[in-house]
């Protein structure tokens, strides 16, 4: 039996002039995957592929072992999917979207949902045309979460939020992974929340998959190097990558730092550099837009 929840190969949809082109990836049991990308870059096409909202061009999708074409309503019963932007009955209360939702899944849950009702500070007298933007996520996850799901797709939930409501939304996604049979797949162009709780990062640009692997190897492996401007060689600058440069300096990303300290020390025997960690936010701005990033694997 597969530890993947999601297993995605060689999948390809055109839509217009966009196109997903040969996607890739596997999200394990027991963690967060935080799906990143600039607006446009195919994230949502991507995960309405695998909710078999639209149809695929070629390829596979596999949910827990199975492909996602196959037997709809049993899969779905196991998925909680949380859309970009949900549609409600407007006029009406959040109770009655409540038990209205709860109809179509096997195994809701009513008691668990009026717990989260309250966790969440909604009321279900409400009429859902009253409740806030982030109250209104606040429901789509409850909704979502009401049936016990294994694996809950989130699709730009925190878009729009302020940081308290978005930081409050974080460490209820980080509750649900407690059970390590479960996964959260989110997607989001705010790096710094996918930062904070995903375990593994895909990023997606253009419709390709730039990289998708462990956060805490891609956090580590590169490393951003700043120099003065007076100390700068083409042979350094082939060991970088989104090189940033001004009158005061350049700096870039760099993988292989034994190889850049070496030809470093040859080429600047009696200059230095500085380091900084690299952030998710550095990535994309440096990297991914530029599309020079060589997949870490």
């Amino acid at each position: 039996m597969s530890d993947h929840i999601l297993e995605i190969e060689g999948l390809s949809k055109r839509l217009g002039h966009f196109e997903l082109k040969d996607v890739s990836f596997v999200i394990p049991k027991g963690y967060i995957m935080g799906f990143i990308g600039q607006n446009g870059s195919g994230k949502t096409t991507t995960l309405k592929c695998i909710m078999n909202l639209i149809e695929r061009d070629s390829g596979s999708i596999r949910l827990f072992g199975e492909d996602n074409r196959n037997d709809l309503i049993k899969i779905r019963n196991r998925i909680g999917y949380v859309s970009e932007e949900p549609y409600f009955y407007e006029a009406m209360s959040v109770a009655w979207t409540g038990r209205f939702v709860g109809s179509f899944y096997e195994h809701h849950d009513a008691e668990l949902f009026s717990r989260m009702l309250t966790q969440f500070q909604l009321d279900p007298n409400k009429r859902v045309k009253e409740l806030s933007r982030g109250m209104k996520v606040k429901l789509s996850l409850a909704l979502a979460l009401a049936h016990r799901p294994e694996l809950l797709i989130l699709d730009e939930p925190t878009s729009g939020l302020d940081p308290v409501v978005r930081s409050e939304l974080l460490d209820i996604f980080l509750e649900v992974i407690q059970n390590e049979n479960c996964a959260v797949f989110f997607s989001s162009h705010i790096s710094s929340d996918i930062e904070k709780i995903a375990d593994y990062i895909t990023i997606i640009n253009d419709g390709r998959i730039v990289v998708s692997t462990d956060k805490h190897k891609l956090l580590d492996e590169w490393i951003i190097v700043k120099a003065e401007s007076r100390c700068r060689h083409p042979q350094t600058d082939a060991l970088m990558t989104g090189i940033k440069a001004s009158e005061f300096g350049y700096s870039g990303i760099v993988k292989d730092m034994v190889s850049f300290r070496h030809k470093w020390s040859a080429i600047f025997p009696t200059a230095s550099y500085k380091t900084e960690r690299l952030t998710l936010d550095e990535l994309l701005l440096r990297v991914v837009k530029e599309e020079k990033f060589e997949c870490v694997n």
